[in-house]
């Protein structure tokens, strides 16, 4: 995912407040393919979702960010 960095004395990461996940099933299986994030906007009142890939089918879910999230989920 992509990270913005300001230009300020002290340079701060812009951490996504949801990553997108797209799910799909095959069989009894479920499959997480990290397909994006989303940013809360500085007035509170939407978000910008930024997707990597436009997934056909499946779902998508957006959950918050943890450590784990540097893989994809299985």
């Amino acid at each position: 995912m992509t990270k913005t960095q300001t230009t300020t004395e002290t340079a701060t990461i812009n951490q996504p407040a949801f990553i997108a996940w797209q799910v799909t099933e095959r069989g009894e299986k479920t499959y997480w393919h990290k397909i994006g994030a989303s940013w809360q906007h500085k007035d509170g009142k939407g978000m910008t979702l930024a997707l990597d890939v436009l997934p056909l089918k499946g779902r998508v879910v957006l959950r918050q960010p943890n450590d784990n999230d540097r893989e994809e989920r299985r």
